[in-house]
């Protein structure tokens, strides 16, 4: 993108458009059914899928499945330490409004009918956090889910891919995937979670300062889609190497 004469580049080279480089790495954990670590620039998420013979009290008898997730940060994934959520006795607010958004996004590309009475806990942990930690769950968890599901010969009820992106406008400029310093000083912030169906399960936006329009709305969601593409098919090269 030119600005006048001037070609925009961020602090970490990229484009405007561009996304962070994203890793992932599948079969980190020995135990889980699925697992996968998600690399976005210096973001580092550990996702792991269980699968339990068992469901929450309200499904007992329905013959359908659920899927779950909890996320946590380890102490020092920040330039501060932050203390264990387990030792103060409570999860916080942003906490629990993570792993909910993170459970509901999975949950939406799940046939939970054919599942049956199972459940599929999806644990995000935040080894490092450079902004996005909570795309990068979904991204991963999704990968680690799937990763579960195909080794355990049902990848059959996956019904589509599900990633998720920043998007921001910073000193003027939409840009994709905003890392710490870009998120912290963001006129407006949106983060989107989408389907590879062209469909959405949260649009989360804000306004920092002077609120934006529809026009702006659609070009940053515009934006969020060529990184999800981009997202979707980081995920199928990472599945495909995945064997029952």
């Amino acid at each position: 993108m030119t600005i006048g004469n001037r070609a925009v580049v961020r602090a970490d080279g990229r484009a405007p458009t561009e996304l962070r480089p994203v890793t992932l790495t599948l079969g980190v954990l020995k135990w889980a059914e699925g697992s996968c670590r998600i690399r976005v620039g210096d973001t580092e998420v550990l996702c792991a899928a269980t699968i339990a013979d068992r469901v929450p009290p309200h499904l007992r008898g329905k013959g359908t499945g659920w899927v779950t997730a909890e996320y946590a940060m380890l102490p020092r994934a920040t330039a501060e330490r932050s203390d264990r959520e387990s030792v103060k006795g409570r999860i916080g607010g942003r906490t629990h409004e993570i792993q909910r958004l993170i459970g509901r996004s999975l949950r939406g590309v799940v046939d939970l009918g054919r599942l049956g009475e199972r459940t599929i806990t999806v644990d995000c942990d935040v080894l490092q956090a450079d902004g996005g930690t909570r795309t990068a769950s979904i991204t991963g968890g999704y990968v680690a889910l799937g990763a579960a599901l195909i080794t355990y010969g049902m990848e059959r009820l996956l019904v589509s891919k599900i990633a998720a992106v920043s998007v921001g406008i910073v000193d003027g400029v939409p840009l994709l995937d905003l890392d710490y310093p870009e998120d912290s000083r963001a006129e407006v912030d949106f983060n989107v979670v989408g389907t590879d169906a062209g469909t959405y399960v949260e649009l989360q936006g804000t306004a920092e300062g002077k609120p934006f329009d529809r026009a702006a709305v659609d070009g940053l969601l515009d934006l969020a889609g060529q990184g999800l593409e981009r997202l979707f098919e980081v995920q199928g090269e990472a599945l495909a190497t995945v064997r029952r």
